[in-house]
């Protein structure tokens, strides 16, 4: 696994956390920029190949 797919999975770990931590809190500002967040990440795995977590 290289450098980038390690990236790649630890940010979307981190916003997956960060969307449950803010969804708990009732921050929907957070939530919604952790889900475009998400989004994004999503996108650039799929652009370069990187098999997602979730």
């Amino acid at each position: 696994m290289g450098e980038f797919t390690t990236t790649i999975e630890r940010r979307l770990d981190q916003a997956y956390k960060g969307l449950d931590d803010a969804r708990s809190a009732g921050d929907d500002y957070l939530a919604d920029t952790l889900s475009a967040e998400i989004e994004d990440l999503h996108r650039l795995a799929v652009d370069n190949g990187v098999p997602l977590p979730r």
